[in-house]
């Protein structure tokens, strides 16, 4: 049985949400427990020409709606990029989660030729849908991931590999 497009993304990208958001409550906790303004983690980078930790964050929830709406042929939902709590961070990825779980396999399943044309600022780029799905948001999400992950672990949040990758 070969991999279908949806099974390559969406449940995926759900977990890694899952696990994105246990890390941010590991962050949150850490700030209460060392009675550190929680804002320093949301405006941390890992170095001064970096996206801080909000915008890893919103960067990583774009990569994934936008993928599962482009896939599907439908619009994508646009988000304010207004997030600077962590519940606003916990509610945008809970947001994300909702929209990904509301889009079905028959949907994004025999997406791999449709034409996707995501433009990025005055930018657009073109790619089959495979090539959006597999060399595209996968890179990308996870670099977002990591990046957010790195930041938290840089500032001395208690977290390891098996967050970022979740127990099995």
């Amino acid at each position: 049985m070969s991999l279908s497009m949806y099974q390559a993304s969406i449940p995926s990208f759900l977990r890694m949400l899952e696990n994105l958001s246990a890390i941010l409550d590991k962050a949150a906790a850490h700030a209460e427990a060392k009675k550190i303004d929680p804002a320093i983690f949301i405006n941390a980078r890992l170095a001064p020409n970096m996206f801080p930790l909000s915008r890893q964050v919103q960067i990583a929830t774009d990569l994934v709606k936008g993928c599962a709406a482009r896939l599907a042929g439908i619009e994508v939902p646009c988000y304010e990029d207004n997030e600077i709590t962590f519940p606003e961070l916990q509610a945008r990825i809970t947001k994300t989660m909702a929209f990904l779980q509301s889009v079905n396999a028959a949907q994004i399943d025999g997406s791999e030729e449709r034409n996707i044309t995501p433009k990025f600022g005055s930018r657009e780029l073109s790619f089959s849908g495979q090539e959006y799905l597999l060399d595209f948001v996968i890179p990308n999400f996870h670099f977002h991931l990591t990046t957010t992950y790195a930041i938290l672990r840089h500032h001395g949040v208690e977290i390891g590999k098996s967050d970022y990758t979740g127990n099995y």
